[in-house]
């Protein structure tokens, strides 16, 4: 018989004597975890893996400094009771505060350049993600500003980059990289998100010898060019694909962890969708690029070096499961 766990988890601590460097690193990781305070030294949070890994730590630190600290999971004995401690991580002030921020940003977009604009929706992205991480209840809150962050981002691409594609509806059908060997690959100029990553991809692991094309219109694609990233390209978003992602899927390379996980970031930062930890850094790296390099060349060239440590750091470490708490 499997026996469920218990709803919560209650942290008891006793700080004794004077240890303010102690109570302050107390207090950051009980804030950076989102716990509820029931009174002074009693810390509530839901029960999970990560919250039990977090208080453990915090009570092995406390007694080794001379406290006292008593980890409890518990029950709540009614359904008020359960109610209150679900008031306690509330986020609902969070989210109206970052709605209200979104909202200047999407009011003053005009008079901001490029790159300011993107560094202020990466700030934003950062927040949203801050408070999802502590958000254990999430409602109605929380998907109104994951809408609005993602309503400005497509504002902000609509002022920036306004000829983005539309997703296609077509079945991805699987190709031989062989076929794809020392092709001219063409898409828009002023390389963004996906257009940039797309470029990497194609030359690291489906054509290494591929020469590309940056149109002011695509209009002037050249015959038995590749095209990508552009409506009626043969490669670009499908279905809620990005056209990386598009790509892994049509040469095999999704079963590679790495691409797939770059593919997650550059897909949210596209689309929208789940938050990667690594994306508002990569998004300002990319608009402060774009700013500097005086060609699309130069900047595919600048940014080859970011997207190979990426690759190379998921390459090294394992990723989190989505969702886990």
């Amino acid at each position: 018989m499997i026996l469920k766990a218990p709803a919560w988890l209650m942290l008891i601590t006793n700080l004794s004597g004077h240890n303010p460097t102690l109570r302050m690193r107390l207090w950051r990781a009980m804030k950076a975890i989102g716990a509820g305070l029931l009174r002074d030294g009693v810390y509530l949070l839901p029960n999970s893996g990560s919250s039990r890994r977090v208080l453990d730590q915090q009570a092995v630190e406390i007694r080794s400094a001379g406290g006292t600290a008593h980890l409890l999971p518990f029950e709540s004995e009614s359904p008020e009771q359960q109610a209150t401690f679900t008031r306690l991580f509330d986020r609902t002030v969070d989210y109206e505060q970052i709605l209200r921020d979104i909202g200047t940003l999407k009011r003053g977009m005009g008079k901001l350049r490029e790159n300011e604009a993107r560094q202020r929706l990466a700030a934003l992205g950062r927040e949203v993600a801050s408070v999802v991480t502590r958000d254990y209840f999430p409602g109605p809150s929380r998907d109104q500003v994951e809408g609005a962050l993602a309503d400005a981002e497509a504002a902000l691409n609509a002022r920036f980059a306004p000829d983005e594609p539309h997703p296609a509806r077509h079945r991805i059908r699987r190709r031989d990289p062989k076929a794809y060997a020392g092709r001219t690959w063409v898409t828009r100029e002023r390389l963004w998100i996906d257009r940039v990553a797309s470029a990497w991809l194609i030359r690291r692991f489906i054509d290494q010898k591929a020469k590309f094309l940056w149109l002011k219109s695509i209009k002037k694609v050249p015959k038995q060019a590749v095209g990508f990233d552009f409506d009626g390209a043969e490669f670009t978003h499908t279905g809620n694909k990005v056209t990386f992602e598009v790509l892994l899927a049509t040469f095999g390379l999704e079963q590679n962890e790495a691409l797939s996980r770059l593919g997650a970031m550059v897909h949210h930062l596209d689309l929208g969708g789940i938050p990667t930890a690594e994306g508002p850094g990569f998004a300002t790296i990319m608009a402060g690029a774009r700013s500097l390099q005086p060609d699309d060349d130069s900047l595919l060239e600048a940014v080859t070096s970011v997207l190979d440590s990426l690759y190379a750091g998921y390459a090294n470490t394992k990723a989190e499961p989505l969702g886990t708490q």
